[in-house]
């Protein structure tokens, strides 16, 4: 896949698996947090019984609020998650269960994208032999890399997505993603109640690979954090009258403050061209993670890639009637996307 090979870092491989990997239960998520979670200064085997305890709460704690986590009519192992949050099996019993089901098909599917295994693993298989997995170097200098604070919003931005499509039956109904600008978030409806899916950073940052859109600065999701990104509109606000649907996923990326409203920053002048195909490429990474943002960005911007590159066009067009100048960022790090 373009996105890791292109910038083939272990963030970005690790990025691959939870971004575009097949979604059939949100168990991937589970693990992924589960991993997050792990002493890093311990033993790299890790039992099932360790695993368990946090694999099973992150299950439970989703389940609160979002009951369908697989794609199947029924799962014997998310009814025992159930009966656990109903108070009808105590904490052992959960546990008991999860070491017996709920590692039967994740801990194989874990690497798996796009048909094929990825070429960086971050664990092997050792039920056999250990009755657990075992981290692999890939996962420990993972944890070492400026990027990994990012990994677990990212993780927690695209479950809540998921399992969002999954509620609300994917194709048709979300075509209604929409940005609340005011307090970061993508947003919904359901039954004309309006849904809030998950933070718009957390969601779009790892689609950027951690780096602001415009000079590829290393930028945070953590509030409070000096580098936390800016949400900001690539056709720029000042455009609205001329570009319909400004407040779009397709049209909002993150940008490092500097970029965004920094003395030589962007503010209301449009993105040359160069960076208006950037933007498609990555909204392509988008059509490729699937559900949901890619039915999202398909109805919005085209069915086809040259339909999608030909909307962006003549939206950049028409802005640039209204706006006139051209912005173009000094470099901060070496291009990716």
């Amino acid at each position: 896949m373009d996105f890791y090979q292109a910038d083939p870092t272990l963030e970005n491989y690790w990025r691959g698996v939870i971004l575009f990997g097949k979604n059939v239960a949100s168990y991937k998520f589970a693990l992924a947090h589960a991993l997050y979670e792990i002493d890093k200064t311990g033993s790299d085997i890790i039992t099932l019984d360790e695993l368990a305890v946090p694999f099973s709460r992150h299950l439970c704690e989703h389940l609160k609020h979002a009951p369908k986590q697989i794609t199947s009519s029924r799962s014997q192992f998310l009814e025992t998650c159930a009966q656990f949050n109903n108070d009808e099996i105590s904490h052992n019993q959960l546990i008991e269960t999860t070491v017996c089901r709920g590692f039967a098909n994740v801990i194989d599917a874990f690497h798996n994208v796009n048909g094929g295994e990825i070429e960086k693993r971050f664990f092997i298989d050792e039920r056999k032999t250990h009755n657990g997995i075992r981290l692999t170097d890939n996962f420990f200098h993972l944890g070492e890399r400026q990027q990994y604070q990012n990994l677990a919003f990212e993780t927690t931005a695209r479950w809540n997505l998921v399992e969002q499509a999954w509620a609300m039956g994917v194709s048709r109904n979300l075509v209604g993603v929409e940005f609340d600008e005011d307090n970061q978030l993508l947003f919904s409806h359901v039954n004309a109640r309006r849904v809030n899916i998950t933070s718009c950073r957390d969601s779009l940052n790892g689609y950027q690979k951690g780096r602001c859109f415009y000079c590829f600065k290393p930028i945070s999701l953590t509030p409070g954090d000096p580098d936390l990104a800016d949400v900001d509109h690539f056709i720029p606000w000042a455009a609205r009258d001329e570009v319909a649907n400004i407040n779009g996923v397709w049209n909002l990326v993150l940008a490092c403050q500097c970029c965004n409203r920094g003395a030589e920053g962007k503010f209301a002048r449009l993105p040359g061209r160069t960076l208006l195909q950037r933007l498609n490429a990555r909204n392509e990474y988008f059509i490729q993670s699937k559900l949901p943002l890619h039915e999202t960005i398909v109805q919005q911007t085209g069915n086809q890639p040259a339909a999608r590159k030909n909307f962006l066009e003549n939206n950049w067009n028409a802005a640039k009637v209204r706006l006139f100048h051209t912005w173009e960022p000094k470099a901060e790090g070496e291009a990716t996307f």
